[in-house]
């Protein structure tokens, strides 16, 4: 094929969104003879869009280099700026610093968009550093300057980038209202690719990190439509996965779910993307978990820890499906002090409970549902209203006050439904029955245990529990009392007076119960036991 044929068709197939064919045709163009800056920055876009970001930087080098001998330095600024932002995105600080400092120096005196497009590495440095307010006077300002040059990308990204600051600052509404707004250019295709596809991913990541899981199924199932629509994108087609891969699992369809997290695993790693490839193995680890499979569980945990993804609170479950309850809370606890801002907490605190609940920690566990609730108030999104009025039923549950537990598991049970997430609507309905129990009522009991075992067989879950249960034999004759006490309502204080052993005690028992029965509650624990006729 001659070359003003390759030429021709690398443009065509990068019209088309042919990312890989355009960046075989332009690539083997340039070979014969160099491209022009125009096109050489055709071949920097497919670069990125096929994981390729060192051809990326080295064409958009060449593009700069033609702009500056054309005298054209707004041009040449630009192309310095996305190379700073592919360089800071890949780690190299030092040399990124260095474009924006050649980009910032060729447009002083100017009057052009590529002020506003300097402010974004100085917004995400703020960002990154905690000063939320900061970050958000430079995004409004860069709002400003896209506005006043009519420029698309640059506004999407400022507007996006306020979204996710004032989620921080605690505006939550407020703040979904922008990505919302960031989301309007990008699905009206007005963005160019790379810039689609980083607000994309942005903008759901966002959306997950306040719980906002209805816009978060939303946008991904966007984001995944445009995915598909170009068979040859290789770059931000890992992220997507991995979010589909939460919600199929919240979903319940984990079969789904770990074929997905596996391919996305597979994608991040080939775009070179370390922390989205352990976000996908953790994802891989929590469906191993949930399904009893703990060795393979652990093996994902690990793998998620070595590409740089915190592995909680999953690995704290498992340390504690494994009877290692003092190794799950103190994972717990450095993990919870390790994260200052209420939101990022959330996400361990429903663990917490459940794990300091094991150990007979009854304040600990009132702790931690009281501070999930406080973040409610503030934060009312539906995951985080269930999860709060879980951990309420079960504190309640646990210090057997039975009509508040009544109260508070249907309020989760509700919200689980609501938000389509059969697994921990299940566990509720079987904390439900127990409940129903100790109250009296037989038939209700009966009834919500049913309902839990009917939804748990469909998953492949024995009885709520994420692992598989032993058998009453495996129990001591010491174990078994205290079986049959928990499956009668009492709490660990009332099991400590009625066997004349300490509550430090009756929490060893309770451990290996779980740790031997394959559960991680105490209504799973009444349930094994009413299934086994043991009270």
């Amino acid at each position: 094929m001659e070359r003003a044929e390759l030429l021709d068709e690398g443009r065509r197939s990068y019209a088309d969104s042919r990312w890989l064919d355009a960046h075989s045709l332009l690539s083997e163009a340039d070979r014969e003879e160099p491209l022009s800056a125009d096109d050489l920055g055709l071949l920097a876009t497919s670069a990125a869009l096929v994981g390729r970001d060192d051809e990326c930087v080295r064409a958009l080098e060449r593009a700069h280099l033609a702009h500056l001998q054309a005298r054209e330095p707004a041009r040449a600024a630009h192309g310095a700026i996305w190379i700073g932002l592919v360089l800071a995105l890949g780690g190299a600080v030092g040399p990124a610093s260095g474009w924006f400092g050649r980009a910032q120096r060729l447009v002083d005196g100017m009057d052009c968009v590529q002020h506003g497009y300097l402010l974004l590495p100085v917004m995400i440095h703020q960002e990154e550093s905690g000063a939320y307010e900061g970050a958000l006077a430079t995004a409004v300002e860069a709002t400003e300057i896209a506005g006043r040059f009519a420029d698309a990308d640059l506004l999407a990204l400022a507007l996006h980038e306020q979204g996710r600051v004032l989620a921080k600052l605690g505006r939550v509404d407020e703040g979904l209202a922008r990505l919302d707004e960031a989301m309007v250019a990008v699905v009206s295709g007005e963005l160019s690719p790379v810039v689609t596809g980083i607000v994309y991913c942005s903008v759901i990541e966002g959306c997950h990190e306040v719980y906002e899981l209805g816009r978060a199924r939303e946008w991904t199932a966007a984001l995944t439509r445009w995915c598909e629509r170009q068979p040859q994108l290789v770059s931000f087609t890992g992220r997507c996965l991995v979010h589909r891969a939460e919600l199929l699992q919240l979903d319940g369809a984990w079969p789904a779910a770990l074929d997905e997290a596996r391919r996305a695993g597979e994608r991040c790693l080939e775009s070179a993307n370390r922390q989205a490839a352990g976000e996908a193995s953790y994802r891989v680890g929590e469906i191993h978990r949930l399904r009893g499979e703990l060795a393979a569980a652990a093996r994902a945990y690990r793998e998620a820890s070595h590409l740089g993804f915190e592995p909680q609170p999953g690995l704290a479950l498992l340390r504690l499906s494994e009877g290692k309850p003092s190794a799950a809370v103190a994972a717990l606890r450095r993990a919870l002090a390790e994260r200052a801002h209420p939101l990022q907490r959330a996400t361990l605190l429903p663990a917490y409970v459940e794990v300091a609940l094991a150990t007979g920690d009854l304040d600990g566990a009132e702790a931690a549902a009281h501070e999930l609730e406080c973040l409610v108030q503030a934060h009312a999104t539906p995951w985080l209203a269930a999860s709060a009025a879980d951990a309420r039923g079960a504190v309640a549950q646990a210090r057997g006050d039975d009509w508040a537990a009544l109260v508070a598991l249907r309020n989760a049970w509700s919200l689980w439904q609501r938000l389509g997430a059969p697994y921990q609507a299940a566990r509720a309905r079987l904390a439900l029955g127990s409940v129903c129990r100790n109250l009296g009522d037989e038939d209700a009991a009966a009834l919500e245990e049913e309902a839990a075992r009917a939804v748990f067989s469909e998953l492949g879950v024995s009885l709520g529990s994420p692992t598989p249960r032993g058998a009453a034999g495996d129990l001591t004759a010491r174990e078994l009392e205290v079986l049959r006490l928990v499956a009668q309502g009492l709490t660990n204080r009332r099991i400590a007076e009625t066997l004349v052993i300490s509550e430090k005690t009756v929490a060893r028992h309770m451990s290996n119960l779980f740790a031997k029965l394959g559960v991680s509650s105490r209504s799973a624990a009444t349930a094994h036991a009413y299934e086994q006729q043991l009270v």
